[in-house]
């Protein structure tokens, strides 16, 4: 038997995937690359749980000991100020300061013991595309995006469905990134967000919400309509623009353009031509801009969300997942420079994080499953790392701790009431079933019925496995 490289997942003929990938390029069997490419996609395709992901991103990194795996048996200078209270699920305590997710716990799993070795908010990259950070300039601060990262999960959702889409227009795009593109409210660009190498026409359709003075307002504890548009410029069309004569405009714009037809073959043309053909979409989408507009949701709705940014982008996430979009990223970011990185103080952690938490996601989920959109939607919770269990300052602020933290994971056939994993005595390392980005990124691909071990191609159309390492977490699922 010719063994190239191993990987369990074969081919009718009984070679691995990567492995007829590596014989079809050495042109060995008489096989051509377009061939395996070609036997690739004439596999079946794999069933998927979900039809559409909500990834919750807490950026900065909730505690394990202030949420999700409280040690109340630790000793006193670890297990933190705060009590924990009875959840439905055996053996899960809950922290006070979540009481509506403590009742809601049969409906999600948490799994107690992710973890990596990159212990800095770099690891968005990581959490974000399921792969380290890849070394690349990254400006002054080193925590800039660049062309040469990893494609976010969202960019490849993006990728798969503008590909299966062909010509057809898509009104709504795949990936969507609320309220604002990961640091950009503390002036960077942080890495993780983006399509990377695989090119920005598979980035995010991202909305822009600043407030002008965050030292009056740190958190969007309050917000008003104003502050909460989330439309976006350039989408509502002129009231004297008619649809007849916009494609007008677009068929004189397309002449201007055909001299320019010879450069198509250049990745910056093409990535244009894909922004332009998106926008014209989008331009005449009434559902996407209707979707934007979150004043088209009753005031009940709304205060259940929570009137704060972080509330109205969880419902603004399930209006987007409702108009078609299938991987919605919803931003906890952090304003001041701290936010859930709290090694200060716990006192926003309890005042304001938790609160908001508990308030926002317990309402999506229970919306989502009075709408019917539970069974058919993952919702993924998760900040990049956890914090130290031992505190850094007498107020209980915490530093970064990536070796362990829980991970929150609810709808598309996820078991509720359950836990996966173990932590130690101290929440500081996994005692069992160690889970690994790699491993969430492999269950999320595989929900959505993506072989997580499959391939991508990259800007110079070589195959690249879209996952090198990493294993779905079947048994989450019932």
């Amino acid at each position: 038997m010719l063994t190239v490289l191993g990987h369990p997942r074969r081919v009718c003929n009984g070679l691995t995937r990567r492995q007829l990938l590596q014989v079809g390029g050495a042109g060995l069997f008489g096989l051509s690359l377009p061939k395996v490419l070609a036997a690739e996609a004439a596999q079946p395709v794999r069933r998927a749980r979900a039809k559409s992901v909500m990834f919750v991103f807490l950026f900065g990194g909730p505690s394990q000991l202030e949420t999700f795996d409280m040690k109340p048996d630790a000793p006193s200078g670890i297990r933190g100020p705060y009590r924990p209270i009875a959840s439905h699920t055996p053996g899960l305590h809950i922290c006070e300061h979540l009481p509506r997710l403590a009742q809601l716990s049969d409906r999600y799993s948490v799994v107690r013991t992710v973890n990596h070795r990159q212990n800095d908010h770099n690891a968005c990259h990581y959490l974000q595309t399921g792969h380290p950070m890849p070394p690349a300039p990254r400006g002054a601060a080193g925590v800039d995006a660049t062309d040469r990262d990893w494609p976010a999960m969202g960019s490849v959702i993006e990728y798969l469905d503008q590909r299966a889409a062909g010509s057809r227009v898509r009104t709504v795009p795949s990936y969507v990134y609320l309220p604002n593109r990961l640091g950009h409210i503390q002036g960077y660009d942080r890495l993780g967000q983006y399509a990377g190498w695989l090119g920005r026409a598979y980035n995010a359709l991202a909305t822009d919400i600043r407030k002008r003075d965050a030292n009056d307002n740190p958190y969007f504890r309050a917000c008003t309509d104003a502050e909460l548009d989330f439309r976006i410029a350039g989408l509502a069309v002129e009231p004297s623009l008619t649809v007849d004569r916009f494609h007008r405009r677009q068929n004189l714009l397309e002449q201007l353009e055909a001299g320019q037809r010879r450069l198509e073959q250049s990745t910056a043309v093409a990535d244009f031509d894909n922004f332009r053909q998106a926008a014209l979409g989008m331009l005449t989408s009434g559902r996407l801009r209707d979707a934007l507009d979150i004043r088209r949701e009753s005031s009940q709705v709304r205060d259940r969300y929570g009137r704060h940014l972080f509330g109205q982008s969880m419902l603004m996430g399930r209006r987007m997942i409702e108009a078609g979009a299938r991987f919605v990223t919803v931003l906890w970011d952090a304003p001041d420079g701290y936010s859930w990185d709290s090694h200060r103080t716990s006192a926003d952690v309890k005042d304001h994080l938790l609160p908001g938490l508990d308030q926002s996601l317990s309402a999506l989920l229970e919306d989502l499953d009075l709408r019917g959109m539970l069974d058919e939607t993952l919702v993924v919770c998760v900040g990049e790392m956890g914090r130290s269990p031992r505190p850094d300052t007498p107020q209980w602020g915490r530093g970064h701790w990536s070796y362990c933290f829980p991970c929150v994971l609810a709808g598309a056939g996820i078991r509720g009431g359950i836990t996966y994993g173990r932590s130690d005595q101290d929440a500081a390392y996994p005692s069992d079933r160690p889970v690994s980005p790699e491993d969430l990124a492999c269950t999320i691909f595989d929900a959505l019925g993506i072989d997580p071990h499959g391939f991508i191609p990259d800007r110079q159309g070589r195959p690249v496995a879209l996952m090198d390492a990493g294993q779905p977490l079947r048994d989450l699922f019932g």
